[in-house]
């Protein structure tokens, strides 16, 4: 697996197959299902299969995807951070996801951080985009403090809700 950034408390690296008891978890915790939307990844095979087709193959046909956040100390996955390219925005934009049990606790803000320059200084991407819904202030409030700003609305193909847009 391949590290993409160390933090003070955080391993951010590319996810692998042998991730998916992990991934099955995170994406049926209450907020996935909530803010990000059930995914129906019932098994560790379909969690396996998201895995390849989600991630992996967005490593490999972008250069970035959405990277696992482990603590450093311990090397246990506690959620996600990362970019996403998506047909209905014009740059790639800031992805993530914590596990119930690390919420609240900076993680999340940290990782960010990190991905953010990695994606300026590393990427070269001179925009990185951010989605969430109006509902979701903990999300706003991340975006807000990671430096990037709201400046509209988008409405994501095939879908009848409006998600408030950020930038950098």
């Amino acid at each position: 697996m391949k590290k993409i950034v160390e933090t003070e408390r955080l391993l951010v690296e590319e996810a692998v197959i042998s991730d998916a008891t992990f991934f099955y978890k995170l994406l049926n915790s209450p907020n996935w299902i909530e803010f990000i939307g059930d995914r129906g990844i019932r098994t560790i095979e379909q969690a396996t299969e998201y895995i390849e087709s989600s991630l992996i193959s967005s490593y490999q046909k972008n250069g970035y995807g959405l990277f696992k956040m482990c603590l450093k100390e311990s090397s246990i996955p506690i959620g996600i951070c990362g970019f996403l390219k998506r047909d209905y925005l014009e740059h790639p934009d800031l992805g993530f996801a914590i596990l119930p049990e690390y919420e609240g606790k900076g993680y999340t803000s940290e990782a960010c951080e990190a991905l953010l320059h990695y994606g300026k200084d590393i990427l070269k991407l001179e925009s990185i985009l951010a989605i969430t819904s109006h509902e979701n202030t903990k999300s706003q409030r991340l975006l807000k403090k990671s430096g990037l700003s709201e400046i509209g609305t988008v409405k994501p193909t095939g879908s009848e809700e409006e998600l408030l847009l950020f930038s950098n």
